[in-house]
């Protein structure tokens, strides 16, 4: 009996891990999922598109439509600026007006009213995922 339940966490780890962390809307309805590995899939587990470290954002066809620069500035494609990250998790549009807030999971719109949530998931990736996808 032990051994059936440990086996099934280890499965049940291992599926989690393969899917990646869920992010969902303000109902905990699935809108997404993001790998470890920054692979990011809709909630039907397509591969939507890929974040990697050094903050290329790739579309799934690995062409690039963003960039996360490490001071949280967000540019396109072309690498002009589309908004900005801070590192109090306030998102802010290019022009600097705040569009939301990542804090504890909780991805807030400018009101701090909670829009989704992606627990465990890094917050520019969330941040990116919800405000500039």
């Amino acid at each position: 009996m032990k051994t059936r339940i440990l086996l099934t966490l280890v499965l049940t780890m291992a599926c989690a891990n393969a899917f990646g962390q869920k992010i969902t809307d303000a109902s905990y309805s699935t809108i997404g999922y993001i790998g470890s590995d920054g692979r990011v899939q809709n909630a039907s587990y397509s591969t939507i598109g890929h974040f990697y470290l050094d903050g290329t954002v790739k579309n799934a066809n690995y062409q690039t439509i963003g960039h996360i620069k490490s001071d949280g500035a967000v540019q396109n494609a072309n690498y002009q600026i589309v908004g900005y990250i801070k590192s109090d998790g306030t998102v802010q549009n290019a022009n600097y007006s705040t569009i939301g807030h990542i804090r504890d999971g909780k991805i807030q719109d400018a009101g701090y009213r909670t829009i989704a949530h992606a627990d465990g998931v890094k917050a520019k990736w969330a941040a990116y995922f919800i405000f500039f996808w």
